[in-house]
């Protein structure tokens, strides 16, 4: 009896999903782009596509070919960093849907939003940085803990809910400073004089 995981060991034996993924990825990525930002022009789908499609087997092609630089293999440095980057985003989303529950207010505005934006950043810099090698093969002795996925998991995990738990015990009215990410510095700085 065949199962999912014959089939995706098939799909890696013949290099779909080392070539297809990323591809696929970056395709839809940039494709994306250029229909929402309307760079290329309005009602220009077909050249969307190609300029899509080039850019996508740029990417590809020398990962295939063997010609990328040692440790600058754009695909090896995507496939090293998403999962890192998929576990963010479930953190974040459950944080949103957690707040969603207990307390029904717009947070885009606010200091939470702005948390959630700079939390995202740093992560997305640190994950992919970590996997294309910018900060080196090992963390200092003291920070060794933090290479460790389990240790990297119940970090998130319990940043979330503190947020959580922060977002629920605030007081009513004390963090509409302002909006965006300049809410989000005075906030914090009001809470820091408190």
């Amino acid at each position: 009896m065949a199962d999912f995981g014959n089939l995706f060991m098939w799909m890696n034996s013949y290099g779909l999903i080392d070539a297809l993924l990323p591809f696929l990825l970056i395709f839809v990525i940039v494709f994306a782009t250029l229909q929402k930002t309307k760079i290329i022009g309005t009602g220009e789908k077909k050249f969307n596509v190609i300029v899509a499609l080039i850019l996508a087997f740029l990417v590809v092609l020398p990962h295939l070919t063997g010609t990328y630089p040692p440790n600058g293999d754009i695909v090896v440095i995507i496939n090293n960093a998403l999962p890192n980057i998929s576990l963010v985003m479930v953190a974040i989303l459950t944080l949103l849907l957690l707040i969603g529950v207990f307390a029904p207010v717009d947070i885009s505005s606010g200091v939470i939003g702005g948390m959630l934006v700079i939390v995202s950043l740093i992560a997305v810099v640190f994950f992919f940085g970590q996997a294309a090698g910018l900060w080196g093969t090992t963390l200092p002795n003291w920070l060794g803990f933090l290479a460790d996925p389990d240790t990297q998991a119940v970090i998130i995990i319990l940043a979330v809910f503190g947020l959580v738990l922060w977002f629920i015990t605030r007081e009513e009215g004390t963090t509409k400073v302002g909006g965006g990410l300049g809410g989000f510095f005075k906030g914090l700085i009001n809470d820091v004089k408190r």
